[in-house]
């Protein structure tokens, strides 16, 4: 499935020049997924249409649309370039491997220490919410913990994706989001990170990597997804039934997978489109419900 952000890929510059390889790194692909949580928060906190592009909304999406993906995949990289020898994913030129260059690195950082910007702008939780997205960010790749290396912790650290989301409603309303949206919300990250990480099982185990796909096998881990997947759809439901009723979505394309028997390392490449249609139901419920109440 060709999306905007493959496009993208083919005409940046080549992954041999520092730009280039910096904007692989940074997945285009998945740019939405710290990015659209800021979009869909920013809709939900909003008074009305002004807020939608205060400065320090519009500062925060492209934040994390792009910068924060450096860092995130940037120190996911230099943690794993012994592990990627045995990845599929960068065999077949849909990501780069890190190779040592340390401009690169210490531009990795930098976005990372870019996020500190934002602090005198956000409220304690607001603040909090970001501390955290860092911390996870790295330890999710790096020792000591390096949670991505644990069964179970792997799918829990993952709700580092829904974060973004809890700094901008906090910045905008200036308080939290609902807590049933956030809890939520991390249960769908959860069930997100353990259906990507299916098609790695192989290139995991041949790696030691311990993950909790690895953990469970292939079969287990789809009812895994599933489970979180209408845990996050139950728990949305006290927020409000509309956004259980969509991410119903998620535990029927897995059976679909299942019946269809379509190859998990293509259905792999669906999600971003996926995610970003679903994000963007959940988008024009929150502009609905701020323009007509």
């Amino acid at each position: 499935m060709s999306t905007v952000t493959d496009k993208l890929t083919e005409v940046v510059p080549s992954e041999e020049s520092r730009v280039g390889y910096l904007l692989r790194l940074s997945r285009p692909r998945f740019w939405l997924y710290l990015g659209g949580p800021v979009v869909v928060a920013v809709a939900y906190a909003a008074d009305g249409p002004g807020e939608l592009f205060s400065p320090l909304a519009v500062a925060l999406f492209l934040y994390f649309t792009l910068p924060a993906n450096v860092f995130l995949y940037g120190v996911n990289d230099v943690f794993d370039a012994d592990v990627d020898e045995h990845n599929p994913k960068k065999d077949e030129g849909r990501e780069v491997s890190y190779q040592g260059d340390r401009v690169a690195l210490a531009i990795v950082v930098l976005s990372g220490v870019l996020a500190l910007a934002f602090v005198p702008w956000l409220p304690p939780l607001g603040i909090l919410a970001l501390l955290a997205w860092a911390a996870l960010s790295v330890e999710y790749s790096a020792p000591p913990f390096r949670f991505k290396t644990t069964p179970f912790l792997d799918s829990l650290s993952n709700g580092l994706y829904i974060l973004p989301g809890v700094v901008a409603y906090a910045a905008i309303e200036g308080v939290a989001p609902p807590a049933t949206a956030v809890a939520g919300a991390w249960l769908w990250t959860m069930g997100m990170h353990t259906f990507s990480a299916i098609p790695d099982i192989e290139p995991d185990r041949e790696a030691g990597i311990q993950t909790t796909a690895t953990f469970l096998g292939e079969s287990n881990t789809y009812y895994y997804c599933v489970m979180t997947w209408l845990l996050a759809a139950f728990v949305f439901t006290y927020t409000h039934w509309a956004f259980g009723l969509v991410l119903l979505l998620y535990p029927a394309l897995v059976f679909g997978i299942l019946a269809i028997g379509v190859d998990i390392d293509e259905a792999y490449w669906w999600y971003p489109a996926i995610n970003t249609l679903v994000g963007m139901v959940f988008t024009l419920g929150g502009l609905w419900v701020m323009l007509y109440g």
